[in-house]
């Protein structure tokens, strides 16, 4: 057993615990996996609740420390496993850092349409999606708006180099591309170069079992 483990759900679907299995393989840190099932409610009860706190995952073992939330587990990461011993998941950068913790806080506040209409389990398994409601299209709009800004044609990261934030921010924009939404071409780049990044698609490419709803 490593003294590593990153509880996932068994379905490996959450966008969250995947923002921290990237971030543990980018890290090139060697840790277990632990799948919980949420159809089953494995999260709410007992040794994991207590563990957890929010008896939500991901949740990360450090030896006896237990931590949820994927942003926590993030930045507990970086403190724990710091550069340069470890590579960096964060921008060297406060101000390039700040803005990519901007974003991934507000990938997960805020999109409730497209999170609810363009769910992640649909990119990974086949299933139906109708077309996107008068407020999935008004926040794909503001999706895109953020994407245009950030993205620049001349390069495929955020900043000068690879952070977590684009793995976030690729997956979310994913929701919308992988569905045939429009996109400019330089965001369209972005997304296609950050799902070949190899920690990503040891996440994309892993053999899953049959979806059961939750």
């Amino acid at each position: 057993m490593n003294e590593l483990a990153l509880y996932v759900d068994d379905h490996w679907v959450s966008p969250y615990a995947f923002s921290n299995f990237v971030a543990l393989t980018e890290k090139k840190l060697t840790f277990d996996i632990v799948e919980v099932s949420l159809p089953k409610k494995e999260t709410r009860k007992g040794d994991y609740l207590d563990r957890s706190l929010t008896g939500r995952v991901p949740m990360l073992r450090h030896g006896d420390y237990f931590l949820s939330e994927s942003t926590a587990i993030n930045e507990y990461l970086t403190d724990a496993f710091p550069y340069p011993q470890h590579p960096r998941i964060f921008p060297a950068d406060a101000k390039e850092r700040g803005r990519a913790r901007q974003l991934m806080g507000w990938i997960r506040s805020d999109l409730m349409p497209i999170r609810e209409e363009r769910s992640v389990s649909t990119l990974f398994y086949d299933q139906p999606v109708k077309s996107l409601s008068g407020a999935g299209h008004e926040e794909a709009e503001r999706l895109m708006r953020v994407a245009k800004a950030l993205i620049s044609p001349d390069r495929k990261t955020l900043f000068a180099e690879w952070c977590i934030a684009d793995a976030d921010f690729a997956l979310v924009l994913y929701r919308l591309v992988k569905h045939g939404h429009p996109v400019e071409a330089k965001v369209k780049r972005y997304v296609d170069a950050n799902l070949q990044r190899p920690s990503v698609r040891e996440w994309i490419e892993k053999k899953r079992r049959e979806f059961v709803p939750y």
